[in-house]
């Protein structure tokens, strides 16, 4: 799934405060919000790998948010809803497409690492791949209910997602060709900054 429809999911997580603890519910936004967006950011290093941890997030978003509920704090209500955002992200991804370049070709059997168990988690391709028309409608029926409980700034934040995830899904499959004709005209010693999964595919 793309980045936003997980931040747009991890938004909607922390939205929950606003019925359980509506005066921490900035915060549960904030971290709903970073937490969704985490595990990705080992996109150029190990994708779904150095950072996703669907057993470890879940574990530690059980201990969290119990610490929260016995204590809520501004700390603890974030620590919570960071780590259920990011368990919930990690664990999606084994419903979209594979590890590849081209996840729409259905080729690997990878979507999500299991640390635990150590062993890949095979994509179950609900969603065919990140930028699908279904991720598309996902991340909207995602955003609704944001919509209507906030205003101001993070209703501008949830519209500016939705949009940049409508073009990325328009552009989705574009942008690999030209991924494939810049990597083609890259010099060789420049390949050494590019990660490994890109120039594995696309040479």
């Amino acid at each position: 799934m793309m980045a936003t429809t997980h931040a747009l999911l991890g938004v909607l997580v922390g939205s929950a405060a606003l019925f359980v603890a509506p005066e921490f519910a900035p915060v549960a936004v904030s971290a709903g919000l970073v937490g969704g967006l985490f595990p990705d950011f080992d996109l150029y290093s190990g994708h779904r790998k150095t950072l996703h941890f669907p057993v470890y997030y879940s574990l530690a978003a059980a201990a969290a948010l119990a610490v929260a509920a016995l204590a809520p704090t501004a700390l603890t209500v974030a620590l919570g809803v960071f780590f259920l955002s990011a368990a919930i992200h990690s664990a999606s991804d084994a419903f979209g497409g594979g590890l590849e370049l081209k996840p729409w070709l259905g080729e690997s059997n990878r979507a999500v690492y299991d640390h635990y168990r150590g062993r890949w988690i095979r994509p179950r391709r609900w969603i065919r791949y990140d930028g699908a028309p279904e991720d598309f409608a996902l991340g909207v029926f995602l955003a609704l209910p944001s919509l209507v409980l906030h205003e101001g700034a993070v209703q501008t934040l949830v519209v500016v997602a939705v949009l940049i995830s409508g073009v990325y899904s328009l552009f989705r499959k574009r942008l690999v060709f030209a991924a494939e004709w810049l990597v083609d005209r890259i010099p060789t010693s420049m390949l050494a900054y590019i990660p490994d999964r890109f120039v594995r595919d696309l040479v």
